[in-house]
């Protein structure tokens, strides 16, 4: 094959997915709604059971819904007929996948599913199929033809299978009223899951670690205070204890460009008065916003005017909480 017949090809094989994903538009009905409802309504899993190339898009269906508030397993059809089948409950909600709506598995598994008094979808590429005879509501994922040229590989029919999956597991999000919040707390690993549920006070320096003068503090101690602590800068307070200002390596490289002479100078003289501060409280994700649109790279975290914390820009990308 040239390369122009290569192209062409690979541009046959997504318009023939896209195609058969825009066919399952037509094909949302009420049988999609009330499988919604049922589901939504159960108070056990939904237990998803394909073979081959089916089994691997019934395993992703189950990592979207787990992934956004429904409750799934996969359950290979031989491996069921061989013990697995102790793990579905009457309260539970089977789907099968299959093209041909006449995966042998799966019809040995059906009478075992109707003894146990278990409700049944089928994602099916066939409706006039006996699986689809034997199944409480078909969800049709039926395509016009498949992307491989001998009609032999599954590709555009398991495409389809895979975005009515999406779409089940998206309405029953919506229905649930699942929110960002829902999401972080089972994603507390990822990024996006960070970005939503840590908080500052979680990951900010704090204690004895944290770098604080005082505002009559001379510059060559300010100097040493800021180099210990390694966060490019320090607080001043009072006498108090309360925040007056924040002094950076950046303040101090300018102060050396004015003068050398450093010896009768204080730290208040050099502070930037009324830094950004934030509460330990907010998410570490705010503290990232504030960065970014005062151009900053760190903030003083406060509590009843006494800097208890610094949040730095580092320790927020480490952490992978920044935008991509």
């Amino acid at each position: 094959m040239s390369h122009e017949q290569i192209i062409s090809k690979a541009k046959e094989v997504i318009r023939i997915e896209a195609d058969a994903v825009r066919g399952l538009e037509e094909k949302i009905n009420d049988d999609f709604a009330e499988a919604v409802e049922i589901i939504y309504k159960s108070r056990g899993r939904v237990v998803l059971s394909g073979m081959g190339k089916s089994g691997l898009i019934a395993r992703k269906i189950v990592a979207t819904m787990n992934s956004t508030g429904t409750a799934a397993i996969y359950m290979h059809p031989t491996d069921a007929l061989h013990g697995d089948l102790g793990m579905v409950r009457k309260e539970d909600i089977v789907i099968l996948l299959s093209k041909s709506g006449g995966t042998e598995e799966l019809l040995n598994l059906v009478p075992l599913f109707k003894r146990l008094g278990v409700f049944i979808i089928g994602l099916l590429g066939s409706t006039n199929s006996r699986i689809a005879g034997l199944c409480d509501i078909i969800l049709d994922v039926g395509v016009k033809e498949e992307a491989c040229p001998h009609d032999l590989a599954p590709t555009a029919s398991t495409t389809a299978a895979l975005v009515m999956g999406d779409a089940l597991a998206i309405a029953l999000l919506e229905k649930r009223d699942f929110t960002p919040e829902d999401f972080a707390l089972l994603h507390p690993g990822g990024s996006l899951g960070k970005r939503l549920s840590l908080k500052i006070s979680e990951i900010m320096t704090a204690g004895s670690d944290v770098p604080i003068v005082r505002e009559s503090t001379s510059i060559k101690d300010t100097i040493y205070e800021i180099t210990s602590k390694r966060l490019g800068t320090t607080t001043v307070v009072d006498a108090d204890g309360d925040l007056l200002g924040i002094i950076t390596d950046g303040d101090i490289r300018r102060l050396l460009e004015k003068t050398l002479d450093l010896r009768n100078l204080r730290a208040m003289d050099v502070m930037t008065k009324n830094p950004k501060t934030i509460n330990g409280n907010y998410l570490a994700s705010f503290a990232l916003q504030q960065m970014e649109k005062y151009n900053i790279t760190s903030l003083v975290v406060e509590d009843s005017k006494k800097p208890v914390g610094i949040v730095h820009l580092h320790d927020l990308v480490k952490l992978g909480l920044q935008r991509r």
